[in-house]
This record gives structure tokens, C-alpha cells and sequence, in this order.
């Protein structure tokens, strides 16, 4: 896939919100999947605990772009678990620490029949050791394919439970820091926990197959290599509709050649929703960059009449004019303010 660095940026902030949303969906977040993209591009604190399960994950997954030159340690798989679970559990003290001796993590069907009892509380920490060692390579000493690692590394913390409550949101993020750190780039673009939400019960049943068959790991290594295969098709599609999608943009924004790729995004999504509200925070977060890059971008847009902006307390809010189009097909009349300052008043020029 032939992209820029702005659109790679783009590419993997929306990876970030689709894999949090979907991870947390598993795990059994409710939040509206339109509420919860909102929440995440806007910036907006999370209201409640599905909510703050999805922020969490977001989180996470952006830390775990930071640890993929770091080798895998108890003590990193224990901060990656208090990243996801941080204000979401029952027990908070229960996060980022392994079960104790008492605490039961067992995974029963609806009529209450215990389907695995994962190891007790006291071997967890040596196995921990022993899951790390695996993941950095240093055993077994025999080959074992880098793809085959992570999905065995993904298993084997589902399988251990090791934690009171979010085990598999942790081994979704262990098998992803996984293949970062074993060069495959391209899981910086892929989104797999979508494609398990399709068939939630197919990747219960694969670890149950596995668990039931003697530790088996091929009915694992299957399914995950489908749902990999699965995340790729996806990835390929979703490409070629935003690339047509950007060339449409490019037509529409024939007389703004100036406007950079973040902006020329932007208008592009606002075609497409024109209901959407936009605000700095949130055009930072979608595109990666700093804070004044996103305000200068929104600011330009408006001083160019192909946004207008308001204030909500302290915050800009930047709307989408209702002739968009009609502004985009003449350049005639565009005015050129100079954006307010952090602080001043608002300017007159209002939707």
C-alpha cells in the first residue's frame, strides 16, 4: 500500500479508535459504536465504565507503540493491565497485579458449567517469567515462525487468567506489541478485534478446542490466521475506498491547492458528514500531531470560509457550513483573518 506519512498518520490514529472500540466491545463495553468514535476523536472524558474501558484501550494500544523495541517483562505486562483496566473494575486495587491466592478467574458457560479453571494464583509468577522468555525468544531453541509466537503468546496469557478481569483485552495487546516488535509494520494499520466481534463464539470456541484437546494449539493458530487474513482483506478495502475517496476530495478541492493533506482529510470527511463538529483536540488526536499544528489547520480552514467556527465555554468548535460545496467550487471572496490567540475574543464571523 503506496501512502504518504499524512496519511499513514491518519491511517494509524484510526486503527487506534476502530481496535480500542472493538477490543472493549468484546470485553463488553455497550457504548455506541458512533458515541464512542466521537469520544475518542473529540477527546471528550469518558462518562461511565464502557466508556472509559474503550479510552483505556486507546491508551494502551498507543503505549504499546512505544514498547516495541522493549523486550516483554512482568513488569510491563502488569503496566499495560493498569493501563487497560485503570477505572473499569470492581476491585480497582485489582489493577495492574496478578490474582491471589482465593481469587478465582474461571470461565464458565451461561448454565454456570466451569469450562477452564486456569493455573492457580501461585504458580503465576514463575509462569509469567516463563510467558515472557517465550515471547523475547529465548525459548524454545528451536525455530518457531514469528507470527505462530504472537498468536501462542495471545493464547497463553488467555489461557493463564492471570489477572481478576481484563485477560484478554491484555493478550490482544501483548500479541500486537508482538508483531511490532517482530517487524511486521503493517499491524500498525491492522485492526483485528473488529473482525473477532464478528464471530465472537468462533473465538471462544478456539480457545475451548485448544484448552479440551490437550493444549493443542492448532485449532488457535487456525482461527487467529483466519482472523489475521480477515484484518488484511479488510485493510485493502478500506484503502481503496479512501483513496477513492481522497481523489473525489481533490477534484471538489480543485481551487484550494494550498490546503495541506490534513485539511484536504478533513474536508473530505466533512462532505461525507456534514453534521460533524470539529475541535482541536480532536483533529490533533485523528491526524498525530501537536496541538498548535491542529489549531493552525482548523483556524486556516476558517479563515478560508470552509469551516466556521464558535465557542462552547473554553473550548473553538468548528461546524460545517451548509454550502459547503458551493464554497469549494468558488474561491471567490475568501477572507483572510488572522486566528484569534489562545485566549482572545471570538471572531464575528459565525455559522
Amino acid at each position: 500500500m503506496d501512502i504518504g506519512p499524512e496519511d499513514l498518520s491518519r491511517f494509524i490514529a484510526s486503527m487506534l479508535f476502530e481496535e480500542a472500540i472493538a477490543s472493549a466491545r468484546l470485553a463488553g463495553a455497550t457504548t455506541h459504536y458512533a458515541v464512542a468514535k466521537e469520544m475518542l476523536r473529540t477527546g471528550r472524558p469518558p462518562g461511565e465504565r464502557s466508556e472509559q474501558m474503550i479510552v483505556n484501550l486507546q491508551l494502551t494500544l498507543e503505549r504499546v507503540r512505544g514498547l516495541q523495541d522493549r523486550e516483554l517483562s512482568p513488569k510491563i505486562v502488569l503496566e499495560l493491565h493498569r493501563c487497560i483496566t485503570e477505572g473499569t473494575l470492581d476491585e480497582p486495587g485489582a489493577a495492574g497485579r496478578l490474582r491471589r491466592n482465593g481469587e478465582e478467574s474461571l470461565l464458565a458457560d451461561p448454565a454456570g458449567a466451569v469450562q477452564h479453571e486456569p493455573p492457580p494464583a501461585g504458580e503465576l509468577p514463575r509462569r509469567m517469567e516463563q510467558m515472557c522468555a517465550f515471547a523475547n525468544g529465548r525459548t524454545p531453541e528451536f525455530f518457531i515462525h514469528p507470527v505462530i509466537r504472537a498468536v501462542i503468546l495471545h493464547f497463553w496469557l488467555a489461557h493463564d487468567r492471570p489477572f481478576l478481569d481484563g485477560n484478554g483485552r491484555t493478550a490482544r495487546a501483548l500479541f500486537r506489541w508482538a508483531m511490532l516488535r517482530q517487524a511486521y509494520p503493517l499491524f500498525e494499520l491492522l485492526s483485528i478485534s473488529p473482525v473477532l466481534l464478528q464471530a465472537p463464539a468462533d473465538y471462544a470456541r478456539a480457545f475451548l478446542q485448544t484448552e479440551t484437546d490437550d493444549n493443542d494449539l492448532t485449532y488457535f493458530i487456525l482461527h487467529q490466521a483466519t482472523v489475521i487474513h480477515a484484518a488484511v482483506e479488510a485493510l485493502h478495502g478500506r484503502a481503496v475506498r479512501k483513496t477513492d475517496e481522497v481523489r473525489e476530495a481533490k477534484e471538489k478541492l480543485r481551487g484550494f491547492a494550498e490546503l495541506n493533506p490534513r485539511q484536504q482529510a478533513l474536508i473530505a470527511h466533512a462532505l461525507r458528514k456534514p453534521d460533524t463538529r470539529y475541535v482541536v483536540a480532536g483533529h490533533q488526536r485523528s491526524q498525530g500531531v501537536t496541538h498548535q499544528t491542529a489549531r493552525d489547520d482548523l483556524f486556516d480552514l476558517s479563515r478560508r470560509e470552509l469551516l466556521a467556527v464558535g465557542k462552547e465555554g473554553r473550548r473553538y468548535i468548528f461546524q460545517v457550513p451548509a454550502d459547503l460545496t458551493r464554497r469549494l467550487q468558488s474561491t471567490a471572496g475568501r477572507r483572510r483573518t488572522k486566528p484569534p490567540a489562545q485566549g482572545d475574543e471570538l471572531p464575528t464571523a459565525l455559522l
